[in-house]
C-alpha cells in the first residue's frame, strides 16, 4: 500500500508528543479534561453496572452507550455552527454548567432510590446531548491554542486524556461500586464536571479569532457544504464510519463478556475496561512516532487489523489471563485509528470551517458508535453476546482490508493557509449584502488548450462548491466557441467576499490561478439578485443586444 499522507506527512520534521503540554492554558485544559473524563468514565461503569444489577435486558445494557453517543446524530451539525460562531470559551461553561446541573439531579435520585433503567438512559440522553453541543467548540478551541505543527499531537493528547482515564476510573469505579455504591460513583462525576467548569471561569485571556457573520442557516449549509465537495475528509470520515460501527461492539458487550463469559463482578469488569485504557494510554503516546515512521496509512491499517483480531480472541477467551493482555492491545489499536484519523482532520480543515467539520467528525464517531451499540444489543438478544462479539471482530478485519484497495487520500499538495483572492476595490458597493449571487467567469481557450482547461476546471469546480458555491456549471458561447463560461451561484454577496477573503486555502488560489493562466483571457461578472417587486415588466417588443466582454479581475 503507497505510503500516502493524511494530515502529518511522514518524513517531515516530527514534533515531540508532548509538545502541546508546553503551552500553559492547553496544559490547563487538558488536565480539567483528563478529571472531566475520569468522571464520565466512571458515570458509565456505574451506569452499566446499575443496569446489571436491576437484571436489564443486554439491549438496555448496550443503551447506555447509544444514549451517550446518539445526541451527536442531531446535534452535531448545529452545535459546530455554534462553536464557529460563537464565543467558544462562553459556550463551554454554559454548557458545563448545565452537564453539573443535570449529574447533580442524577446524584439525588440515584441516592433516594428513586432512579430506574429508562430514568437513567433519559438523564445519560440529556448528558450526552450537552457533550454533543461541548465537542465541535472544545475541539476547535484546542487546535486554536497551539502552534499548527502540533495539532496532530495535540489530537494525540486529547486521546490520551480520554484513554488514561478509560484506565483510571474503571478501575476506581469498581472499587467504589462495590463498597460505596452507585449513588458515590455519580457524585465523583458531578465533581469532575464541576473542576473543568472552574478552569474554564478562571480562563480569562482567551479572546476569540475574529470572523465575519453568518446567518446560522448559511453556515450549516457551508460546513455541509465544505465537507460533502472535499475529497479527502470526506475519505477520512468513511474510514472512520466503517471502523467504529462493528468496533464500538466489543465496547458495548464487555460487561456481559465480563458476567457471561467469564464469571466477574463489578470490580473484575472495571480491571478489563483499566486494561484496555493502559493500552489506549501507551498508543497515544507512541501515535506520533509510528505515524511519523510509516505513514497515517499504515498505522490506520494495522492497527484496523489489529483491533478486529483482538476483538475475536477477547470474544473467545475464556480466561481473564489471556483476556486481558489482549485488551491492552486492543485498546492501542483503537487509538491508533482514531488518533490518527481526528489529528489528520484537524490539521487538514480550514480555519474558517473548522468547528462545523470537526462537529461532523464527532457525528460520525458517535453515531457510529449508537448504531453499533444498538445493533449489537439486538444481535445479541438473538444469537448470544461471544458470537456477536466474535461477527464483529470478523467484519472489522474485513473494513481494514478494504484499505488496500481506497487509502486515505494524499495532502501533501493541498496547502492549507489561507490566501485571499483578489476581488476589485468597487465589489460590493451599495449593494444589499444578503441578496443571492451569480458569478459569471469567461475564459477564452484555444482549441489546442481546451483538454489541459476542461482538467483543471474540475478542480476549480470542487474548490467553489468548497467555499461556498451552491450550484456550479460550465457552458460554451454558442457564437463563439472559444469561449466558456464557467457560473456558480452564492446564497449572499456576504458569502461571496468570505469566498474570496477568509475562506480559500493556498490549494485554492494556486487551483483557481493554473485555470485562469490556460486561458489566453478572463473576464469576470458578478450579478446580483433583484427584489421581485422591483423587478421592470418585460416590454412586447424584443431585441438583440451585442455584449462586449471586459476585463476584471478573477
Amino acid at each position: 500500500m503507497a505510503d500516502i499522507a493524511a494530515g502529518t506527512s511522514a518524513g517531515t520534521d516530527p514534533v515531540r508528543a508532548l509538545a502541546p503540554l508546553t503551552v500553559p492554558i492547553f496544559r490547563a485544559l487538558w488536565i480539567a479534561a483528563l478529571v472531566s473524563n475520569i468522571g464520565s468514565w466512571m458515570q458509565t461503569v456505574g451506569a452499566q453496572w446499575f443496569m446489571v444489577e436491576q437484571n436489564s435486558s443486554p439491549l438496555l445494557i448496550a443503551l447506555v452507550q447509544t444514549a451517550s453517543a446518539a445526541p451527536v446524530l442531531l446535534l452535531g451539525i448545529p452545535a459546530g455552527v455554534l462553536g464557529e460562531l460563537l464565543n467558544r470559551r462562553r459556550l463551554l461553561i454554559w454548557v458545563q454548567s448545565a452537564q453539573v446541573l443535570i449529574s447533580a439531579g442524577l446524584v439525588a435520585l440515584t441516592a433516594a432510590g428513586e432512579m430506574t433503567p429508562y430514568l437513567l438512559l433519559v438523564l445519560t440522553l440529556l448528558l450526552g446531548a450537552a457533550s454533543a453541543v461541548q465537542l465541535p467548540a472544545y475541539g476547535a478551541i484546542s487546535a486554536e491554542i497551539v502552534p499548527t505543527r502540533m495539532i496532530p499531537n495535540a489530537a494525540s493528547l486529547s486521546a490520551i486524556s480520554v484513554n488514561l482515564a478509560r484506565a483510571i476510573g474503571p478501575a476506581i469505579a469498581g472499587l467504589l461500586l462495590f463498597r460505596l455504591g452507585v449513588a458515590f460513583v455519580f457524585a465523583l462525576n458531578l465533581i469532575s464536571f464541576a473542576v473543568f467548569l472552574l478552569v474554564l471561569i478562571g480562563w480569562r485571556t482567551y479572546r476569540p479569532d475574529p470572523h465575519e457573520p453568518e446567518g446560522f442557516l448559511a453556515a450549516t449549509r457551508a460546513g455541509v457544504r465544505y465537507v460533502a465537495h472535499s475529497g479527502v475528509v470526506r475519505r477520512i470520515y468513511v474510514r472512520l464510519g466503517s471502523f467504529v460501527v462493528p468496533g464500538s461492539v466489543l465496547y458495548a458487550l464487555l460487561p456481559l463478556i465480563a458476567t457471561d463469559q467469564l464469571g466477574l463482578g463489578s470490580t473484575g469488569y472495571g480491571v478489563l475496561l483499566a486494561g484496555l485504557g493502559v493500552g489506549s494510554v501507551a498508543a497515544a503516546f507512541l501515535a506520533p512516532v509510528v505515524r511519523d515512521r510509516i505513514g497515517p496509512n499504515r498505522t490506520v491499517f494495522i492497527s484496523s487489523a489489529v483491533f478486529g483480531a483482538g476483538t475475536l480472541a477477547v470474544a473467545l477467551s475464556p480466561v481473564i489471563a489471556v483476556t486481558l493482555p489482549v485488551l491492552a492491545v486492543v485498546g492501542a489499536a483503537w487509538i491508533g485509528v482514531v488518533a490518527t484519523l481526528n489529528g489528520a482532520v484537524e490539521a487538514f480543515l480550514p480555519v474558517w470551517v473548522r468547528a462545523r467539520g470537526l462537529s461532523i467528525y464527532q457525528m460520525v464517531l458517535f453515531g457510529s458508535l449508537a448504531v453499533g451499540a444498538a445493533v449489537s444489543g439486538v444481535i445479541a438478544l438473538w444469537i448470544g453476546t461471544v458470537p456477536t462479539a466474535a461477527g464483529a471482530g470478523v467484519l472489522v478485519i474485513i473494513v481494514a482490508a478494504t484499505q488496500l484497495a481506497w487509502p486515505l487520500l494524499s495532502t501533501a499538495e493541498k496547502k492549507r493557509p489561507t490566501a485571499p483572492l483578489p476581488l476589485a476595490e468597487n465589489q460590493g458597493a451599495d449593494i444589499d449584502m444578503e441578496r443571492q449571487t451569480l458569478v459569471l467567469v469567461w475564459y477564452d481557450v484555444t482549441a489546442a488548450n481546451r483538454p489541459a482547461f476542461m482538467d483543471q476546471i474540475t478542480l476549480v469546480e470542487r474548490s467553489r462548491r468548497r467555499t461556498g458555491a451552491r450550484t456550479w456549471a460550465l457552458y460554451q458561447d454558442r457564437e463563439s466557441p472559444q469561449d466558456v463560461v464557467e457560473v456558480f451561484s452564492v446564497g449572499s454577496w456576504q458569502e461571496h467576499l468570505q469566498q474570496h477573503a477568509t475562506r480559500p486555502t493556498q490549494y485554492d488560489d494556486e487551483t483557481i490561478r493554473a485555470s485562469s493562466e490556460i486561458a489566453d483571457s478572463i473576464a469576470v461578472h458578478h450579478l446580483v439578485q433583484i427584489d421581485p417587486d422591483q423587478t421592470p415588466r418585460a416590454s412586447s417588443s424584443t431585441h438583440r443586444r451585442q455584449h462586449k466582454k471586459q476585463e476584471k479581475p478573477a
